[in-house]
């Protein structure tokens, strides 16, 4: 069991400990997903990991430090060394300092998986009122327990609403006991309306996103946890992602780098291709802005929305998909995996300009094209991809993921 105990800077005496069996990694920073969050500005919000190593030996650890300001083992700034039993720990020069211990406490009981949250010499954490925590804390900094809890939904604990729509409701929800995630950690739970759940359409697609999910397993695609169904209400559980999707980001910041821009691209690129060759080839149908996220931890696109997936050689199906950002033959309820790369051009429109892509179509004989020749952030070069990419005929486009991502590569 591996005990981790906050000592007061100055005499080092104990402020709080938490201690964790069965645990091969425990996430250290401010961020309230963190296994140990501490509230200090010095700390970076995904600080530093320690990481049992793969020998097998309990007693075989390592830091690997991510905090801006450093990481201090013993007093010794590092970014990745082998721990020992009593090191000491200092997130950032003048900031919090963890001891790490090995040895099990005898006064301090945890079940598997389960990080107990302690005061030292204070009141009881059953008995905590919560006092001194910050307006936008999500949980106590005191106890570490939720400090709002809206509703309970099997072993979920819904913390707050996410987003309301037609469809249904997307929370952050806590899962204490870590039996969907394999830790106690916040994650999405998105409700399907009951009287949604009516309708074979809405259905089928809310399904489609789980079962899609569940068979996905890549760095660019949220994490699937559960799906269930609770009061005549579909549940999908999965990964929460801290970031921004790229339409927030861009109506709040306003456009963006040509080079941030394609480096976003080409990752959206790496994830498509992924897709692409699963077998049978999947095809997103929904690529655009609001469903390509921005992670803050390391600044990686995740793609969001799996609702309208579709397996490459099944029958033609309803028209999915946002104006501006469709493909003709999307259109005509006949995607190709070439659909889900047009949809890259009119998003670097957006992203360079912060304008509807919709503004730049412009009337080409029997079909339309982007004209955008007159956007001073758009190159010749990138003008070309895009053009080519959005081309009305899948055959005169980029054929893969791959060769798009070439491609953009070359702009940078």
């Amino acid at each position: 069991m591996v005990t981790l105990t906050l000592l007061d800077t100055k005499n080092k005496t104990p402020l709080k400990q938490w201690s964790f069996q069965g645990s091969s990694v425990i996430r250290i920073g401010r961020a309230v997903d963190n296994h140990v969050v501490l509230n200090d500005s010095l700390v970076s919000r995904y600080h530093l990991q320690l990481q049992q190593l793969s020998s097998g030996s309990s007693d075989a650890w390592q830091v690997i430090s991510q905090g801006t300001n450093g990481t201090f083992l013993n007093g010794v700034l590092v970014t990745k060394s082998t721990l020992s039993d009593n090191s000491l720990l200092q997130l950032a020069q003048g900031g919090p300092i963890l001891k790490f211990q090995l040895e099990d406490i005898p006064e301090l009981t945890v079940s598997p998986w389960q990080p107990i949250h302690q005061e030292i010499e204070k009141v009881a954490v059953s008995h905590c009122n919560h006092e001194g925590n910050s307006p936008n804390n999500i949980f106590c900094v005191h106890c570490g327990q939720p400090l709002t809890v809206i509703k309970r939904i099997r072993h979920y604990q819904v913390l707050r609403t996410l987003g309301q729509g037609g469809m249904g409701t997307t929370y952050l929800a806590w899962d204490a006991t870590g039996v969907s995630t394999g830790v106690p950690q916040l994650l999405v739970l998105k409700q399907m309306n009951a009287d949604m759940a009516k309708i074979a359409k809405a259905q089928e697609l809310f399904e489609r996103e789980a079962k899609t999910l569940k068979c996905l397993n890549y760095r660019g695609i949220p994490k699937y946890y559960d799906f269930f169904a609770e009061d005549r209400k579909n549940y999908l559980a999965m990964e929460l992602i801290h970031g921004q999707d790229l339409e927030k980001r861009v109506y709040t910041t306003g456009p963006v780098t040509p080079h941030q821009a394609i480096a976003w691209m080409i990752q959206t690129c790496d994830i498509l291709d992924y897709l692409h060759h699963q077998d049978p080839p999947l095809i997103h149908r929904d690529i655009k802005p609001a469903n390509l996220m921005v992670r803050n931890a390391d600044n990686q696109i995740v793609v969001l929305d799996f609702g309208a997936v579709k397996e490459i050689g099944t029958a033609p199906g309803t028209r999915i998909g946002a104006e501006g950002y469709c493909a003709p033959e999307q259109e005509r309820g006949q995607p190709l995996t070439q659909s889900d790369l047009y949809a890259i051009g009119p998003t670097l429109i957006f992203l360079l300009t912060g304008q509807n892509p919709v503004n730049f179509i412009r009337h080409r004989g029997r079909g339309v094209c982007f004209d955008v020749k007159n956007v001073p952030t758009i190159t010749p070069q990138l003008r070309e991809i895009i053009e080519r990419v959005t081309e009305p005929l899948p055959r005169d486009r980029f054929q893969s993921a791959k060769d798009l991502a070439q491609a953009l590569m070359a702009c940078q």
